[in-house]
């Protein structure tokens, strides 16, 4: 943590073991250009993260931890030998562009369609109906909206398979030639579903308590770690909002004990997903300053955020460093455009999901 004033987006920043010459790092963002079959990371993707090398830290888009943590079409996987080569021609990309680049581990629970699993329904924390909807192939290979099933609770052995899925991807990522891991713990996802009461509804040694629910994702981050080191470790957590069919607005205690349990276990970075993207309310300065005792190591703050908001957050030590997303989809030179005050292309909404080149590597930069 930085309490200088004077500190600014475009100074260096140390997350973990990993040094940054700024802090506009690229937020992780589903773009569902993978090469079926196998969700293989390809050129197309190489390309466009290359373009972006100029942030501070890429944070890759969601990569699942196995078949069973998909839940939307050609999104990237990190456990195949072919991922891994896959993601190392990025890499090694990245890195020959002056670049950095995490791996955003993720499983997605029950955000995702029994097409992905041979017909078998998804896991989550309970067995519990819910709304949301996923993107499968449609007839036409296209992404198709569809409503999510009701998922099947992880047993003790899906627990067990599940912890040692994010220890092995860990490894993957590794090999992959990554810089570092970001464990996906939010937005309704698998290790959300587990810590918020909305959606853990068990009655075993992984729900009730506030400790019992964060017993699984916590048991993911040791994982993670020991097939690694905590200073190559970050984690996205996002306790207050609605996200994927997750309404969750009294989540901020969940949240800050879970905080509490990271800090003691000296995580490269806590990269918070703020609730006002989605339409949820603004984050106030008292939950920031009980997020800042909880958690005294790098924290990172994204969600709406504009370079005012960002400067104010910065200045009063709350955050060290911000993710940007739709900007980055849009302006892949968008560290470079904020230093030097130019205007922001605006992103096509109708290209962030599948597709090919059109809205994903032909946005202009800065001469």
């Amino acid at each position: 943590m930085t309490e200088d004033v004077t500190t600014s987006l475009f100074s260096p920043v140390t997350l973990g073991a990993v040094e940054l010459p700024n802090r506009v790092l690229m937020a992780p963002l589903t773009r569902m250009r993978a090469t079926p079959p196998g969700d293989v990371p390809n050129d197309l993707m190489r390309d466009y993260y290359v373009q972006r090398a100029g942030a501070g830290l890429i944070v890759s888009e969601g990569t699942q931890v196995s078949t069973w943590g998909k839940g939307y079409m050609d999104t990237p996987g990190i456990y195949s030998p072919e991922q891994v080569a896959g993601w190392r021609r990025i890499t090694d990309a990245v890195h020959e562009a002056g670049g950095r680049i995490a791996a955003q581990l993720w499983h997605v629970g029950r955000v995702s369609h029994e097409s992905f699993h041979g017909g078998e329904a998804p896991v989550s924390a309970s067995g519990e109906p819910y709304r949301n909807r996923t993107s499968i192939r449609g007839e036409d290979g296209l992404p198709q909206r569809v409503s999510c099933p009701t998922p099947q609770a992880l047993t003790a052995e899906g627990i067990a398979r599940t912890v040692e899925e994010f220890r092995h991807a860990t490894v993957a990522a590794r090999e992959a030639g990554f810089d570092a891991v970001e464990i996906h713990g939010a937005h309704g996802y698998l290790l959300h579903q587990f810590l918020s009461p909305v959606s853990n509804l068990r009655d075993d040694e992984y729900g009730g308590s506030v400790e019992n629910r964060a017993r699984l994702p916590l048991a993911i981050v040791d994982a993670v770690v020991g097939a690694w080191s905590a200073d190559r470790v970050g984690i996205r957590i996002s306790p207050i909002g609605s996200f994927n069919g997750l309404e969750d607005l009294a989540g901020g205690d969940t949240g800050l004990y879970f905080a509490r349990e990271l800090a003691k276990r000296d995580l490269a970075f806590l990269h918070l997903s703020e609730p006002d993207w989605a339409g949820g309310p603004a984050l106030d300065d008292a939950f920031r300053t009980s997020l800042r005792e909880a958690f005294p190591g790098p924290i990172v703050g994204a969600g709406a955020y504009t370079t005012e908001k960002a400067d104010r957050l910065l200045a009063a030590g709350f955050i060290d460093a911000v993710a940007f997303g739709r900007s980055y989809i849009a302006n892949p030179d968008l560290a470079e455009r904020l230093e030097a005050g130019e205007s922001l292309n605006d992103p096509n909404p109708t290209t962030f999901y599948g597709g090919g080149a059109e809205g994903y590597t032909d946005y202009p930069a800065l001469a």
